[in-house]
């Protein structure tokens, strides 16, 4: 209930709140926003609107099942969104978001998919340059 309930205030707009959980860079480089702007966007290699919406006004039927992530940078540390990309159910265990950069402890894998990861480190460092941009 606590990890739920933490997870939940995260998601609050304007809730700056100090996490413990954070993740250091997969890469030791910064992303770049605007290649994780377009990753965020394609509805082949993420799929990140399909449950988000963003501030990208030229993709149409963004998702409404998880917050926007508008504001993202104002409301997480870098190494909070990474986390939530690397591994959302560290935060929040009943989650659907899909773990971006995790291969172990998974279940109904399909075999083509096993031991890979959805992002790679560079992609994932991307998306966190781009989130940690958008603020209010």
């Amino acid at each position: 209930m606590k990890r739920t309930l933490c997870a939940l205030l995260f998601l609050l707009p304007g809730f700056a709140w100090a996490q413990p959980d954070s993740m250091p860079s997969l890469t030791g480089t910064p992303g770049d926003p605007a290649r994780g702007r377009a990753i965020v966007a394609n509805r082949s290699l993420g799929l990140c609107l399909l449950c988000h919406s963003a501030p990208i006004p030229e993709e149409r039927f963004q998702g409404n099942l998880a917050p926007s992530l508008a504001g993202a940078g104002s409301r997480a540390t870098t190494g909070q969104l990474r986390l939530r990309l690397v591994d959302p159910a560290r935060l929040n265990p009943d989650t659907i978001m899909p773990p971006y950069y995790r291969v172990d402890g998974l279940n109904r894998v399909a075999r083509n998919f096993q031991g890979k990861t959805i992002l790679t480190a560079g992609q994932i460092e991307d998306v966190v340059a781009y989130l940690a941009s958008l603020r209010e």
